[in-house]
């Protein structure tokens, strides 16, 4: 039997390890959601800073059952969503072709600064009900207001984002909800879990020992010492992709944290004593997801329902959230 001889297969882990095209990623990647419940699949916010929760652990066979214990904390500011359009798909050939959108009349202005709004709708709301048949998924084009979060900027960002349910149920929950806000509790409630996706923080170009942790050679090893040996075996007329490290874009680049409980959401504000540093104050809605999330100060970080999730809900009972000065 002839040797199987694949030198590029199996996983390359992070690569190509290019810059983003964009600062903030897409949120149409969400698992499908079981139950009658018709909502949207995801959320987004802004990253406010980090902080510490005090609760008590309530998982079984953990070390600190029943005790307290301190995590470290991600406080995203959640300004509501305005639903500024709805986009329609029908599938061909296993892929979604979109069929349409719908833009809602009376626009915020500030999304003129993001793209050319339209002056009348593309599609008739009458024409997309008589041929629901037809269709394959609805889905609402969403935009941010950052003028009500702590970002300090007026621009805001567009969305496509899923509904769960089938297609009749979508298409009247988006006609409900065209033109209106929604917010991050009507989404998502504390105990549940999340995927964080955001772009991560930009550093630049860098060499091999910072970018893949290559090993300083040697004092006496001839040429250069933070560079590699060689950049691949004799014969092959090419450098494998994936196969050797290289210098070059270090940093923002969309990753995803799955699994990030909720451990609170809030809508009187929050912040510590004069406001975290670079952001200031979530001055409304917010959620304090537990341990980090990907991204800096004021990037937009997509909160979508977990997809390596059971559906069972933890909630957790804090007794208190530190308000220390990060000053």
């Amino acid at each position: 039997m002839a040797k199987g001889h694949k030198p590029v297969s199996g996983s390359r882990a992070f690569w190509p390890r290019k810059r983003a095209k964009r600062i903030y990623p897409k949120a149409t990647e969400v698992p499908e959601m079981k139950g009658d419940k018709i909502i949207p699949l995801a959320f987004a916010g802004y990253k406010a800073g980090m902080t510490q929760a005090t609760f008590t652990d309530i998982r079984k066979g953990s070390a600190t059952h029943d005790q307290q214990i301190v995590e470290a904390a991600t406080v995203i500011d959640c300004p509501p969503l305005i639903v500024a359009g709805i986009k329609i798909y029908r599938e061909e050939n296993g892929k979604l072709v979109n069929e349409g959108t719908i833009w809602e009349e009376k626009l915020p202005k500030d999304l003129e600064r993001k793209l050319d709004v339209p002056k009348k709708p593309h599609m008739k709301k009458e024409l997309v009900g008589k041929k629901l048949d037809q269709l394959s998924d609805v889905r609402i084009i969403v935009s941010t207001k950052p003028r009500e979060s702590g970002a300090f900027k007026k621009k805001p960002e567009v969305l496509e984002i899923p509904i769960s349910g089938d297609v009749e149920k979508q298409w009247a929950y988006a006609l409900e909800k065209l033109g209106k806000e929604i917010r991050f509790s009507d989404v998502f409630s504390p105990g549940e879990f999340v995927d964080a996706k955001a772009v991560s923080k930009g550093k630049g170009f860098a060499g091999v020992v910072k970018r893949f942790g290559v090993k300083i050679r040697e004092r006496k090893s001839g040429g250069k010492r933070r560079h590699i040996g060689n950049i691949g075996s004799v014969g092959h007329g090419r450098v494998l992709p994936g196969a050797v490290a290289m210098a070059g874009q270090l940093g923002f680049q969309t990753r995803t944290e799955y699994n990030k409980k909720i451990l609170k959401i809030g809508e009187d504000g929050f912040g510590p004593n004069g406001g975290f540093l670079k952001y200031g104050k979530a001055p409304k809605d917010y959620a304090l997801i537990e341990g980090s999330v990907p991204g800096p100060k004021k990037r937009l970080v997509i909160l979508r329902r977990a997809i390596r999730w059971d559906g069972q809900p933890h909630p957790v009972e804090i007794s208190n959230v530190s308000t220390v000065s990060q000053q």
